[in-house]
């Protein structure tokens, strides 16, 4: 039976709350996780932050720079494209004949983009206790990458991060993206658990047979067909 059909069998289970349904559903589904794959923003700090919001203001704005345009007009623009491309990079590269990578993501991330956040002993503790490795799979920089783990003072947790200039600037939900880090890994999808705060980037994952967790903070993907969590410590009751 595959997973899709079995977890179809097991939803309405899960949904009326059944333990039993969900012990099982929990032993089966996740007993060969080796690995886990973490997305890095509005993942390993919380969406309260608005982090994102501003690097996606920056991004509208330059966009709008670059197109000689309203920033109204550019996400008017970038919205269109939303479901094609991962990224608004990849689609400026794709559609708009860009190629001023380097300056596009120093603009887009700043030195002083993470000064709001706050290490967290207590993600780190757990992250530390799971029962596999963990690493980072991010549309993002490197760098950026590297300046958010500092800030979180999750330094050594993770075995890599993967981030987009890995993978030619293609990343998720591209299957090259996930595939990239799974060769990286010497693992198969079914073999590493994938977490992340947007569903088409976890149904990317779920699309090449893996299996993913949507991290739904705020209950803004209540219409999700799939397993989510709302804190990123509810991953214990899956793993022990």
């Amino acid at each position: 039976m595959g997973l899709t059909h079995l977890f179809a069998g097991y939803h309405s289970g899960l949904l009326h709350g059944r333990l039993s349904d969900i012990l099982e559903f929990i032993c089966y589904i996740y007993q060969m996780i080796q690995h886990i794959l973490f997305d890095l923003d509005c993942t390993l700090y919380s969406v309260s932050y608005g982090l994102e919001e501003k690097v996606f203001a920056r991004m509208m704005q330059y966009v709008a720079r670059y197109l000689d345009i309203s920033v109204e007009q550019a996400r008017a623009e970038r919205n269109k494209q939303n479901n094609r491309y991962g990224t608004t990079l990849e689609w400026l590269m794709a559609e708009k004949k860009f190629s001023a990578i380097d300056d596009y993501l120093v603009s887009v991330h700043p030195e002083d983009e993470a000064d709001t956040l706050r290490p967290d002993p207590e993600l780190r503790h757990f992250l530390k206790s799971l029962p596999c490795p963990c690493s980072i799979l991010t549309n993002s920089p490197g760098f950026h990458a590297v300046r958010i783990v500092k800030k979180l003072e999750l330094e050594g947790v993770f075995y890599k991060i993967f981030d987009i200039e890995g993978n030619r600037m293609r990343g998720k939900p591209h299957a090259s993206s996930f595939h990239r880090a799974l060769d990286t890994l010497g693992l198969k999808p079914e073999e590493v658990l994938f977490v992340d705060d947007v569903p088409r980037y976890v149904e990317g994952y779920l699309a090449i047979g893996g299996r993913g967790l949507l991290l739904d903070e705020r209950n803004a993907h209540a219409d999700y067909p799939h397993e989510r969590i709302k804190d990123i410590q509810e991953l214990a009751r899956f793993l022990n």
